[in-house]
């Protein structure tokens, strides 16, 4: 019984060594675990954990007015992760301040808030609105479709995801993150693109583009033809980008893209990443963000590393 007791205290003693802090843009997480944006709501995912134990919560892309989002059917399964085509379904700053936004209000833990446009000026009215309310940090999605150029995403073209930055630096109070597209033919050209023109930090990356076949019905399977691919199957390719921006750029990369474990954490980190976000595997597993979080410091007790820092430092190329 002795024995147990002593094991059982220095398994807490190791735990309590562990200092998972990290910094980004200025803002102090307490760990590098947040969650990837659509994945998370505070009243749903709040029912399943305890929001308080994540570094960073990441909340729904919210635009300056409700958006029906997409029709029926939007969600495909498929080998090694889903296909989405919400359509950024939200309703709207209005509802997202009173309504969302109170519900995270008791938890310790930094807010970022994701925002979606469809033109500058969009974008900007967002901003202006969550300047003045709780959340920490500001996400913004340059995927969306900028109805001034035809529909091109703002984040396909270097030009235009450093003018939306510049556009929303230039008003906003809060550290400003650019989420970056890996549906580009160059991701380190957009990446530079956005901290040239002011952006405090980078999340990378957002769906890859994909579709399915019904090969029964010879029918597509989503009624938007095509969708966002996430999952463990692009794991690869976000790792790739996270290690080609890192070389790219100096300002701090939250990675994600298929993280489904802890030692997922441990290769984004060491191929760049400052921060990780959670998304699809919290679809299957809701409790997927705390879980891949005792995962990772599991790991980092086996491992024998101390801080974040010392897991950056142990990647060999």
């Amino acid at each position: 019984m002795n024995g147990n007791r002593a094991a059982a205290a220095g398994v807490q003693q190791a735990a309590k060594a562990l200092d998972l802090r990290v910094s980004i843009a200025g803002v102090e997480w307490k760990n590098p675990i947040t969650t990837a944006s659509g994945t998370f709501s505070a009243r749903e995912s709040g029912a399943f954990y305890d929001i308080s134990r994540l570094g960073a919560v990441t909340t729904k892309g919210v635009a300056e007015v409700p958006w029906a989002g997409n029709p029926s059917p939007r969600i495909a399964e498929t080998y090694g992760g889903m296909l989405n085509s919400v359509g950024l379904q939200n309703p709207g700053i209005d509802a997202y301040l009173n309504e969302e936004l109170p519900c995270l209000a008791g938890f310790d833990t930094k807010v970022i808030a994701n925002v979606a446009g469809h033109s500058i000026e969009e974008y900007c009215a967002v901003v202006e609105r969550l300047n003045e309310s709780s959340v920490d940090m500001l996400e913004i999605n340059i995927s969306c479709p900028n109805v001034k150029e035809g529909g091109i995403g703002f984040g396909v073209d270097p030009a235009q995801a450093a003018t939306v930055t510049k556009a929303v630096k230039a008003i906003a109070k809060k550290p400003v993150i650019i989420k970056l597209t890996p549906n580009v033919t160059d991701i380190t050209a957009i990446a530079k693109a956005v901290e040239d023109a002011g952006a405090d930090a980078i999340s990378l990356i957002n769906t890859l583009l994909g579709m399915r076949i019904d090969a029964r019905k010879g029918r597509l399977v989503l009624a938007n033809k095509t969708g966002g691919f996430s999952g463990p199957a692009v794991k690869p390719v976000a790792l790739r980008m996270v290690y080609q921006v890192r070389r790219a750029v100096k300002i701090p990369i939250i990675g994600l893209g298929g993280i489904s474990c802890g030692e997922d954490v441990a290769e984004f980190l060491m191929a760049g990443a400052d921060a990780v976000a959670v998304g699809t595997a919290a679809l299957t597993n809701p409790t997927a963000p705390v879980d891949i979080l005792e995962e990772f410091k599991a790991y980092m007790q086996e491992m024998g590393f101390a801080t974040v820092a010392d897991v950056k430092r142990a990647f060999r190329e």
